[in-house]
């Protein structure tokens, strides 16, 4: 129910969804554990952000001097640009500053910057952000916003997922470094995998226990077990955090069994009792459905789920393709016409399993395979 309702974010009105503060402060800390320098002397942007209510800007205007940050660039986007339109109402903090401009309030997007001790009172932090409308409407495609991006080092935030492809280009366009959060389908895009694959991006540390909470203007139009109304959130179990950043946890191996203990005492039926892992028809690749089932002793290519990828070791294996989409990897092997299933087309975009005179199309699969020491 989660990964359908999560497909709604690309209509319009749920295409927002605001992090918690917790989840913002988990993934940052992973990257300053590995790295404490890591965000010192850097300018650091968050863009497609609400900077009045934003936990993004609340987390790192609260941190700029423990991160030893030199700027912090927060901006929003125009309620009248948005696609979707609710009644808007300005904060009291815009309403009660003399620059409030009743026109723009709704047709400019806002800037936050902090970057100097404002107060007076010794420290650089919440109390010394400084704001002003912008020219246009905050929109990250524009010049405006462009200039900010080239401006920073680090670009963070959670950005519209129907626009994640058109987003994430936007960041790899200047080169930037960065920490957004998205759906973990878009590994499979065309845009995305690439980047995966040559190893310049990757997972984040990731939201606890796999569940990311969200608040949204919408919340109580998603089903029970997905809206909480207790809590006013919602939840999703296919979201992720994708990163240039580096973490420790990237560098844990995972603690596998060789082939043969799997088939003997693996934990999964489809596993367990088995003479042999199945090999594909159509890729030189063997299946391995679940993650922990990936043999330790197996040194050639193997098709394991998209999660693989969040406990993902370079050091341990090395990604060669992926099953979804034209062959990348050099393993395809067969093509199928009409003359071998009506669902050809199916056949030739996924790893296929023959079983007697059939064949069973598995779901899109990362083709791995065990670097050798």
């Amino acid at each position: 129910m989660a990964n359908s309702n999560l497909s709604n974010a690309k209509s319009a009105k749920n295409d927002e969804f605001y992090t918690q503060y917790h989840d913002i402060e988990k993934e940052i800390n992973a990257y300053i554990e590995y790295n404490p320098d890591v965000f010192r002397n850097k300018t650091v942007l968050l863009p497609c952000d609400d900077p009045e209510w934003s936990n993004f800007t609340k987390f790192f205007a609260q941190n700029f001097e423990q991160f030893g940050l030199k700027k912090l660039i927060s901006t929003s986007y125009a309620a009248d640009s948005k696609k979707y339109k609710i009644p808007y109402q300005p904060s009291l903090f815009e309403v009660n500053d003399p620059q409030f401009d009743y026109n723009k309030t709704t047709t400019h997007g806002k800037i936050f910057t902090l970057d100097h001790d404002k107060s007076g009172d010794g420290k650089v932090d919440v109390n010394d952000l400084e704001w002003h409308y912008l020219k246009g409407d905050g929109d990250f495609n524009s010049d405006e916003i462009k200039k900010l991006r080239d401006e920073a080092d680090i670009i963070i935030t959670n950005p519209p997922f129907s626009l994640f492809r058109d987003f994430l280009a936007w960041i790899v366009e200047a080169d930037k470094q960065f920490v957004i959060i998205g759906n973990m389908n878009a590994i499979t895009y065309k845009e995305v995998f690439p980047l995966i694959k040559s190893d310049k991006m990757w997972l984040g540390n990731g939201f606890h226990a796999g569940n990311a909470y969200f608040s949204t203007l919408f919340a109580k139009e998603y089903a029970e077990g997905v809206y909480n109304p207790e809590t006013g959130l919602v939840k999703f179990r296919n979201v992720c955090w994708f990163t240039n950043l580096d973490h420790g946890r990237r560098h844990k191996p995972l603690g596998l069994m060789p082939m043969a203990d799997n088939l003997k005492y693996s934990k999964h039926k489809e596993i367990q009792g088995k003479e042999s892992y199945d090999h594909y028809d159509n890729y030189d690749a063997i299946e391995v459905p679940f993650t922990d089932a990936i043999p330790s002793d197996y040194e050639g290519a193997m098709g394991v789920p998209i999660s693989f990828l969040d406990k993902y070791s370079p050091e341990q294996f090395e990604i060669v393709g992926i099953t979804d989409r034209d062959d990348n990897s050099g393993l395809k092997i067969k093509e199928y016409t009409e003359r071998d299933a009506p669902n050809h087309g199916d056949l030739n975009r996924r790893g296929a399993i023959k079983i007697g005179n059939e064949y069973k199309s598995t779901y899109a699969r990362l083709l791995i395979r065990k670097k050798l020491k």
